[in-house]
Protein backbone atom coordinates (compact mmCIF):
# COMPACT_ATOMS: atom_id res chain seq x y z
CA UNK A 1 0.00 0.00 0.00
CA UNK A 2 2.84 2.40 0.87
CA UNK A 3 4.41 1.59 -2.51
CA UNK A 4 1.21 2.41 -4.42
CA UNK A 5 0.76 5.67 -2.52
CA UNK A 6 4.40 6.58 -3.12
CA UNK A 7 4.22 6.27 -6.90
CA UNK A 8 0.85 8.05 -7.05
CA UNK A 9 1.94 11.11 -5.04
CA UNK A 10 3.67 12.83 -8.01
CA UNK A 11 0.57 12.28 -10.17
CA UNK A 12 -1.57 13.83 -7.43
CA UNK A 13 0.61 16.92 -7.63
CA UNK A 14 -0.08 17.25 -11.36
CA UNK A 15 -3.84 16.76 -10.83
CA UNK A 16 -3.98 19.43 -8.12
CA UNK A 17 -2.02 21.83 -10.30
CA UNK A 18 -4.28 21.21 -13.29
CA UNK A 19 -7.28 21.96 -11.06
CA UNK A 20 -6.10 25.58 -10.86
CA UNK A 21 -7.92 26.08 -14.14
CA UNK A 22 -11.17 26.11 -12.15
CA UNK A 23 -10.00 28.83 -9.76
CA UNK A 24 -7.93 31.21 -11.89
CA UNK A 25 -9.95 33.35 -14.28
CA UNK A 26 -7.25 34.56 -16.61
CA UNK A 27 -4.00 33.22 -18.01
CA UNK A 28 -1.22 32.72 -15.52
CA UNK A 29 0.74 35.92 -14.99
CA UNK A 30 4.25 35.80 -16.52
CA UNK A 31 5.83 36.65 -13.16
CA UNK A 32 4.13 33.70 -11.46
CA UNK A 33 4.86 31.38 -14.37
CA UNK A 34 8.56 32.24 -14.31
CA UNK A 35 8.83 31.70 -10.57
CA UNK A 36 7.07 28.32 -10.84
CA UNK A 37 9.26 27.19 -13.73
CA UNK A 38 12.36 28.17 -11.75
CA UNK A 39 11.03 26.35 -8.69
CA UNK A 40 10.39 23.17 -10.70
CA UNK A 41 13.92 23.34 -12.13
CA UNK A 42 15.43 23.69 -8.65
CA UNK A 43 13.53 20.68 -7.33
CA UNK A 44 14.58 18.53 -10.28
CA UNK A 45 18.28 19.45 -10.01
CA UNK A 46 18.38 18.73 -6.26
CA UNK A 47 16.49 15.45 -6.73
CA UNK A 48 18.91 14.44 -9.47
CA UNK A 49 21.90 14.98 -7.19
CA UNK A 50 20.75 13.71 -3.79
CA UNK A 51 18.19 11.08 -4.77
CA UNK A 52 19.84 9.67 -7.90
CA UNK A 53 23.49 10.49 -8.60
CA UNK A 54 24.85 10.20 -5.05
CA UNK A 55 23.08 6.85 -4.41
CA UNK A 56 24.37 5.64 -7.81
CA UNK A 57 27.97 6.35 -6.81
CA UNK A 58 27.46 4.91 -3.33
CA UNK A 59 26.25 1.63 -4.84
CA UNK A 60 29.37 1.47 -7.01
CA UNK A 61 31.81 1.98 -4.12
CA UNK A 62 33.24 -1.50 -4.66
CA UNK A 63 34.65 -0.23 -7.96
CA UNK A 64 37.00 1.99 -5.97
CA UNK A 65 38.28 5.02 -7.81
CA UNK A 66 36.15 4.01 -10.83
CA UNK A 67 32.91 4.29 -8.87
CA UNK A 68 32.04 7.30 -11.01
CA UNK A 69 31.59 5.15 -14.14
CA UNK A 70 27.96 4.04 -13.60
CA UNK A 71 26.95 7.57 -12.65
CA UNK A 72 28.73 9.17 -15.61
CA UNK A 73 27.65 6.58 -18.19
CA UNK A 74 24.02 6.47 -17.04
CA UNK A 75 23.82 10.26 -16.87
CA UNK A 76 25.01 10.67 -20.46
CA UNK A 77 22.66 7.93 -21.67
CA UNK A 78 19.77 9.72 -19.98
CA UNK A 79 20.68 12.94 -21.77
CA UNK A 80 20.93 11.09 -25.10
CA UNK A 81 17.57 9.36 -24.56
CA UNK A 82 15.68 12.61 -23.92
CA UNK A 83 17.49 14.26 -26.82
CA UNK A 84 16.20 11.48 -29.08
CA UNK A 85 12.67 11.76 -27.69
CA UNK A 86 12.81 15.53 -28.22
CA UNK A 87 13.66 14.98 -31.88
CA UNK A 88 11.08 12.25 -32.50
CA UNK A 89 7.95 13.19 -30.52
CA UNK A 90 5.96 16.10 -31.98
CA UNK A 91 5.44 18.71 -29.26
CA UNK A 92 5.02 22.42 -28.67
CA UNK A 93 6.46 24.46 -25.82
CA UNK A 94 4.85 27.31 -23.94
CA UNK A 95 4.95 30.73 -25.62
CA UNK A 96 6.06 29.11 -28.88
CA UNK A 97 4.26 28.65 -32.18
CA UNK A 98 6.95 26.48 -33.74
CA UNK A 99 6.41 22.74 -33.17
CA UNK A 100 9.39 20.50 -32.50
CA UNK A 101 9.95 16.84 -33.31
CA UNK A 102 8.71 15.10 -36.46
CA UNK A 103 6.09 16.88 -38.54
CA UNK A 104 2.52 15.97 -37.64
CA UNK A 105 -1.09 17.10 -37.97
CA UNK A 106 -1.69 17.19 -34.20
CA UNK A 107 -3.48 20.21 -32.76
CA UNK A 108 -1.69 22.84 -30.70
CA UNK A 109 -3.40 21.53 -27.55
CA UNK A 110 -2.22 17.97 -28.24
CA UNK A 111 1.37 19.07 -28.80
CA UNK A 112 1.37 21.13 -25.59
CA UNK A 113 0.29 17.98 -23.74
CA UNK A 114 3.01 15.94 -25.47
CA UNK A 115 5.61 18.48 -24.34
CA UNK A 116 4.63 18.15 -20.66
CA UNK A 117 4.29 14.38 -20.97
CA UNK A 118 7.84 14.29 -22.33
CA UNK A 119 8.96 16.24 -19.25
CA UNK A 120 7.12 13.89 -16.90
CA UNK A 121 8.62 10.69 -18.32
CA UNK A 122 12.02 10.97 -16.58
CA UNK A 123 10.31 11.92 -13.32
CA UNK A 124 8.27 8.70 -13.38
CA UNK A 125 11.42 6.74 -14.14
CA UNK A 126 13.22 8.41 -11.24
CA UNK A 127 10.48 7.53 -8.75
CA UNK A 128 10.27 3.95 -10.03
CA UNK A 129 14.01 3.27 -9.93
CA UNK A 130 14.35 4.68 -6.40
CA UNK A 131 11.49 2.54 -5.11
CA UNK A 132 13.00 -0.44 -6.94
CA UNK A 133 16.28 0.15 -5.11
CA UNK A 134 14.44 0.47 -1.81
CA UNK A 135 12.60 -2.84 -2.40
CA UNK A 136 15.90 -4.55 -3.17
CA UNK A 137 17.25 -3.35 0.17
CA UNK A 138 20.12 -1.28 -1.17
CA UNK A 139 21.88 0.74 1.50
CA UNK A 140 21.29 4.43 1.16
CA UNK A 141 17.79 4.08 -0.30
CA UNK A 142 15.11 4.00 2.38
CA UNK A 143 11.34 4.29 2.28
CA UNK A 144 11.66 7.76 3.79
CA UNK A 145 14.15 8.76 1.09
CA UNK A 146 11.93 7.39 -1.67
CA UNK A 147 8.97 9.23 -0.16
CA UNK A 148 10.99 12.44 -0.09
CA UNK A 149 11.60 12.10 -3.84
CA UNK A 150 7.90 11.45 -4.47
CA UNK A 151 6.91 14.50 -2.44
CA UNK A 152 9.55 16.68 -4.07
CA UNK A 153 8.42 15.76 -7.58
CA UNK A 154 4.78 16.23 -6.55
CA UNK A 155 5.61 19.75 -5.36
CA UNK A 156 7.21 20.65 -8.69
CA UNK A 157 4.39 18.88 -10.60
CA UNK A 158 1.85 21.25 -9.07
CA UNK A 159 3.06 24.27 -11.06
CA UNK A 160 3.56 22.08 -14.13
CA UNK A 161 -0.08 20.98 -13.97
CA UNK A 162 -1.21 24.60 -13.75
CA UNK A 163 1.19 25.72 -16.48
CA UNK A 164 -0.29 23.21 -18.93
CA UNK A 165 -4.01 23.52 -18.06
CA UNK A 166 -4.14 27.33 -18.09
CA UNK A 167 -2.74 27.78 -21.62
CA UNK A 168 -5.05 25.00 -22.84
CA UNK A 169 -8.03 26.96 -21.53
CA UNK A 170 -6.81 30.02 -23.38
CA UNK A 171 -6.94 28.07 -26.68
CA UNK A 172 -10.73 27.97 -26.37
CA UNK A 173 -11.46 24.56 -24.86
CA UNK A 174 -13.60 24.19 -21.74
CA UNK A 175 -12.18 24.31 -18.23
CA UNK A 176 -13.08 20.65 -17.66
CA UNK A 177 -11.28 19.50 -20.81
CA UNK A 178 -8.26 21.65 -19.95
CA UNK A 179 -8.20 20.05 -16.49
CA UNK A 180 -8.50 16.52 -17.88
CA UNK A 181 -5.75 17.10 -20.43
CA UNK A 182 -3.49 18.71 -17.84
CA UNK A 183 -4.03 15.87 -15.39
CA UNK A 184 -3.58 13.23 -18.10
CA UNK A 185 -0.16 14.65 -18.98
CA UNK A 186 1.04 13.40 -15.60
CA UNK A 187 -0.35 9.88 -15.98
CA UNK A 188 2.91 8.75 -17.56
CA UNK A 189 4.62 9.12 -14.17
CA UNK A 190 2.87 6.36 -12.18
CA UNK A 191 2.82 4.18 -15.31
CA UNK A 192 6.56 4.62 -15.82
CA UNK A 193 7.27 4.11 -12.13
CA UNK A 194 5.12 0.98 -11.98
CA UNK A 195 6.77 -0.53 -15.06
CA UNK A 196 10.23 0.15 -13.62
CA UNK A 197 9.30 -1.62 -10.38
CA UNK A 198 7.81 -4.60 -12.26
CA UNK A 199 11.12 -4.98 -14.11
CA UNK A 200 13.05 -4.88 -10.84
CA UNK A 201 14.68 -8.29 -11.37
CA UNK A 202 16.22 -7.04 -14.62
CA UNK A 203 17.12 -3.60 -13.29
CA UNK A 204 18.74 -4.70 -10.03
CA UNK A 205 22.16 -5.66 -11.47
CA UNK A 206 22.47 -2.33 -13.22
CA UNK A 207 20.55 -0.18 -10.74
CA UNK A 208 23.34 2.43 -10.41
CA UNK A 209 23.14 3.03 -14.16
CA UNK A 210 19.35 3.40 -14.05
CA UNK A 211 19.55 5.88 -11.18
CA UNK A 212 21.97 8.10 -13.07
CA UNK A 213 20.04 7.57 -16.33
CA UNK A 214 16.96 9.09 -14.67
CA UNK A 215 19.11 11.95 -13.36
CA UNK A 216 20.45 12.69 -16.84
CA UNK A 217 16.95 12.68 -18.30
CA UNK A 218 15.71 15.10 -15.63
CA UNK A 219 18.67 17.45 -16.06
CA UNK A 220 18.05 17.48 -19.80
CA UNK A 221 14.53 18.77 -19.19
CA UNK A 222 15.85 21.44 -16.82
CA UNK A 223 18.59 22.73 -19.14
CA UNK A 224 16.74 22.36 -22.43
CA UNK A 225 13.31 23.60 -21.42
CA UNK A 226 12.68 24.87 -17.90
CA UNK A 227 15.59 27.27 -17.50
CA UNK A 228 15.34 28.83 -21.01
CA UNK A 229 11.57 29.29 -20.65
CA UNK A 230 11.95 30.86 -17.21
CA UNK A 231 14.73 33.20 -18.36
CA UNK A 232 12.96 34.66 -21.41
CA UNK A 233 11.95 38.30 -21.30
CA UNK A 234 11.79 40.37 -18.14
CA UNK A 235 11.92 39.32 -14.48
CA UNK A 236 14.33 36.41 -15.01
CA UNK A 237 15.62 37.08 -11.50
CA UNK A 238 12.29 35.81 -10.17
CA UNK A 239 12.99 32.47 -11.85
CA UNK A 240 16.42 32.39 -10.21
CA UNK A 241 14.86 32.94 -6.79
CA UNK A 242 12.31 30.22 -7.55
CA UNK A 243 15.14 27.87 -8.53
CA UNK A 244 16.98 28.52 -5.26
CA UNK A 245 13.85 27.93 -3.18
CA UNK A 246 12.99 24.71 -5.01
CA UNK A 247 16.55 23.42 -4.77
CA UNK A 248 16.81 24.09 -1.03
CA UNK A 249 13.40 22.58 -0.24
CA UNK A 250 14.19 19.38 -2.13
CA UNK A 251 17.68 19.17 -0.60
CA UNK A 252 16.29 19.55 2.91
CA UNK A 253 13.56 16.97 2.31
CA UNK A 254 15.98 14.42 0.90
CA UNK A 255 18.54 14.83 3.67
CA UNK A 256 16.02 15.12 6.53
CA UNK A 257 13.78 12.25 5.39
CA UNK A 258 16.45 10.09 3.77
Amino acid sequence: MNLFVGIMIPFAGTVLGAACVFFLKDEMKPLLQKSLLGFAAGVMVAASVWSLLIPSMNMAEKMGKFAFIPAAAGFLLGIAFLLLMDKVIPHLHLDSNKPEGVKSSFSKSAMLIFAVTLHNLPEGMAVGVVYAGMLEGHAGITMAGALALSLGIAIQNFPEGAIISMPLKSTGISRMRAFVYGAASGAVEPLGAGLTILLISLIEPVLPYFLSFAAGAMIYVVVEELIPESAEGEHSNVATIGFAVGFVIMMIMDVALG
